[in-house]
């Protein structure tokens, strides 16, 4: 989005800014389920369209938080602070790095998930996506809590949202067991480079929650300090 664009964003809502980095990181990180159902079936040459596409959208959230950071005003007329939409728009940038972390990794070794694991793998993937989609909605309800003065209704909504990915990382932390058990189990009939990077993309894979629940605790902090 060109600069001044942003500032005319700015000027109708300061929040919309941060919605739109969060939508953009949230269609990067969500290319991660395409890119591993193509290394599963060994399109690598569509899993690499796919990692450009990754890198793409990672670029664009990039744009946006430079462009965020330098042209979101100083003392906004709005109940938040302008460093706790800093510090948001922070935690939710780092998705969009991590998404990109995980699918250069893969790519550079043409690491292939081991058949014996690619069932949980793909349901441990899906639900740290989970994490990210939901850390995306709580974010753009944000418009709608500032018209009702971060009261009522809204803000039990926003609440609740935190709440569940709180839910979403306990899922994901056992999945994550699951995972390396499958993998500790065959490590004598794999490459043992593969195994050691592919405990690494299991680890940046449960990240993705992490992340999206800081951002969670992030928008609670924020929100109870209003």
């Amino acid at each position: 989005m060109p600069v001044n664009s942003i500032l005319g964003v700015f000027a109708k809502s300061p929040i919309k800014p941060l919605q739109e980095h969060i939508d953009k990181v949230n269609e990067c990180a969500a290319l991660l389920v395409p890119f591993f159902d193509a290394t599963i079936t060994g399109d690598w040459d569509k899993a690499v369209e796919i990692r450009k596409d990754i890198s793409n959208a990672e670029k664009e959230a990039d744009t946006l938080k430079r462009e965020i950071r330098l042209k979101l005003p100083g003392g906004l007329f709005m109940p938040v602070e302008r460093t706790d939409l800093l510090e948001l728009l922070t935690q939710q940038d780092k998705i969009a790095n991590k998404a990109k972390d995980i699918s250069g990794r893969v790519i550079g070794r043409e690491l292939l998930v081991p058949q014996a694991v690619q069932t949980t793998f793909q349901a441990y993937l899906v639900r740290c996506l989970d994490a990210v989609t939901l850390a995306k909605d709580a974010i753009n309800e944000l418009d709608d809590l500032l018209e009702t003065g971060f009261r009522g209704r809204e803000v039990d909504l926003v609440a609740k949202m935190i709440s569940e990915l709180d839910k979403i990382e306990d899922d994901t932390d056992e999945l994550q067991i699951q995972v390396r058990r499958q993998v500790y189990a065959m490590e004598a009939e794999l490459n043992p480079v593969d195994v050691m990077i592919l405990y690494k993309i299991i680890e940046w894979v449960g990240d993705l929650a992490d992340l999206a629940e800081r951002v969670g605790s992030r928008l609670e902090l924020m929100l109870a300090r209003v």
